[in-house]
């Protein structure tokens, strides 16, 4: 099935000598994506996991507007990562297959936006692959658009409070937490998916399955980026 996303902006291969972000493709990536995930990795965010592999492309090619992984959503737009220092696979001929990460809530008319569904499969974890995929996601966020940038003023990063890797990864990569957002997102019967809620008591009327997340709020601007906090992102992706 061949569908683009309708994002608004010009996308690329972002990459580097350690890996290489491509749009994601359901087609190309979604079998050995689908074969390595773990309910585990998506216990804090609102969407996954799934039953099975046809239901996680149909997200991408027949989900509603809104979803966050759906080609019809214009304010997302999904990267395959690639790891560059293992062998050839057949996902690509320059590495492996590493995870998936995304441009999500983005609006042209002010310029921003987030980075999320930031997926790490299990192999790749706790290696240089998160960092800088996170690094060049916002690298190409400020790049000017003549240098085929998004030309942008301001990126988001939203993490769960029981993620707090998340947190961390955000921050290596420039971003500054400024806030807690209590009661921030609800997970329909999450109690039955494997999700992680915040730990309170529901509130009046609840469905008792339902479950809630705090999120922490994680925010960069492009005068941050240009008053030293790129340098320091790049320091961060070398190591």
């Amino acid at each position: 099935m061949s569908k683009i996303p309708v994002f608004p902006f010009p996308v690329r291969e972002l990459s580097n000598e350690r890996i290489k972000l491509v749009p994601f493709n359901p087609d190309h990536h979604g079998d050995t994506f689908f074969r390595q995930i773990t309910p585990a990795l998506f216990a804090n965010m609102s969407i996954g996991p799934w039953d099975s592999v046809s239901d996680f492309k149909s997200a991408f090619y027949d989900g509603p507007n809104r979803h966050i992984l759906s080609f019809n959503n214009p304010e997302s737009f999904p990267f395959a990562i690639i790891d560059k220092t293992r062998p050839p696979s057949s996902d690509d001929t320059d590495g492996e297959l590493a995870g998936a990460i995304s441009y999500i809530n983005t609006s042209a008319n002010n310029l921003c936006t987030e980075i999320g569904f930031v997926v790490v499969l299990p192999q790749y974890q706790r290696s240089h692959v998160a960092v800088n995929a996170a690094g060049l996601m916002v690298q190409n966020v400020f790049e000017r658009p003549e240098n085929g940038g998004l030309g942008l003023c301001r990126a988001h990063w939203k993490a769960s409070t029981n993620n707090p890797a998340s947190s961390r990864l955000a921050e290596k990569v420039g971003f500054e937490k400024i806030g807690v957002t209590k009661w921030h997102m609800r997970f329909p019967k999450g109690a039955t998916k494997g999700k992680i809620g915040n730990g309170r008591e529901l509130p009046p009327g609840a469905d008792p399955e339902d479950l809630w997340r705090d999120t922490v709020d994680l925010t960069l601007s492009w005068e941050d980026w240009q008053n030293g906090v790129a340098e320091e992102a790049k320091i961060a992706m070398a190591r």
